[in-house]
């Protein structure tokens, strides 16, 4: 891999520097399916890098991270440019000062890719509301991660007032196999659902998520309970007429489900790293509308629960 760096550049220079330093590498094709936009402080640019690198093996991307250091400093743009043939794409990270920390949409516009989907990424904090912020604005989607918020459980409750066609969150990510394995259970005939639990440890954002799509596709009433951890650890669902159908999963890697009538099937249910979930949402560039549906239920049970909540979303 080439790492090419600019110090005190502007976006000009390092779009012609992409440029040459693609035909050196005899490869002057642009080959790359989306622009992948990752929003990050420099103590988390590190982690995130790594994982939008090992998303774009599967999405061959352009990838910008956008990295704002001192409002303070004199305006400059500093650059570092990877590329190779060992590379999935072209890796650009942007570190932005003084006057250019409100700027980044500036900065960054030059640099997409024409005529290929732009995806923003906030693996740490992200705007109240992101469609509405300058560089989410330039995306068709917008991913964020309640799982880094401060109140965890307060992030993604909060996520029906903000939404757009186009955001998701990784906590919602997180429950795919979840997801998938109940629907499976369903498969054949279980009977009416009168009410449910999801244990997960105390302030699991997906477990509320969860809890609300339960709700939203059996019409029964789905609590949230905490556990020992890691991460979600069951789900219970209670059969009318007697019977329960059960997830549990103690160790973060197999879960055992249990149906009435059926013997105890273990199936893999493991945690996956953050780029297997980015991967994930590269994958579909059209809006979620089951994530849409589900925290809007999520939004109505907070409101029957706390009717002030709703009050609060309105002011």
């Amino acid at each position: 891999m080439t790492t090419f760096n600019l110090t005190e550049t502007t976006a000009s220079k390092i779009s012609s520097t992409l440029t040459r330093l693609r035909h050196q590498m005899g490869a002057p094709a642009v080959g790359m399916v989306l622009t992948l936009v990752v929003v990050v402080d420099e103590a988390g640019q590190y982690d995130a890098l790594r994982a939008a690198t090992d998303a774009a093996r599967e999405h061959p991307s352009r990838i910008l991270i956008v990295i704002n250091r001192d409002s303070a400093e004199p305006n400059r743009l500093d650059a570092e440019i990877r590329v190779g043939e060992s590379a999935p794409g072209e890796v650009v990270l942007l570190r932005l000062y003084g006057e250019l920390t409100e700027h980044g949409d500036s900065v960054i516009m030059p640099l997409l890719l024409t005529d290929t989907p732009v995806v923003a990424w906030w693996p740490g904090g992200c705007p109240e509301v992101p469609a509405k912020d300058a560089i989410g604005h330039l995306a068709n989607r917008r991913i964020t991660d309640a799982k880094s918020a401060q109140d965890t459980v307060a992030a993604v409750a909060s996520r029906d007032a903000s939404y757009v066609p186009g955001d998701t969150d990784l906590a919602w990510t997180r429950l795919t196999p979840w997801r998938s394995l109940l629907a499976a259970a369903f498969d054949q005939p279980v009977g009416k659902i009168e009410r449910g639990v999801v244990e997960a440890s105390p302030g699991n954002p997906s477990a509320p998520l969860l809890a609300a799509w339960l709700c939203d596709r059996l019409e029964a009433p789905i609590e949230v309970a905490d556990s020992g951890g890691p991460g979600l650890t069951g789900v219970r669902l209670v059969i009318e007429g007697g019977g329960e159908m059960t997830v549990s999963r103690s160790d973060a890697r197999l879960a055992t489900l249990s149906r009435p009538g059926h013997p105890d099937r273990r199936v893999a249910l493991a945690r996956r790293p953050t780029s297997e979930l980015l991967a994930e949402e590269l994958r579909r560039l059209d809006p979620d509308d089951i994530y849409a549906a589900t925290i809007r239920r999520l939004a109505q049970t907070n409101e029957q629960a706390d009717p002030q909540a709703k009050k609060g979303r309105r002011s």
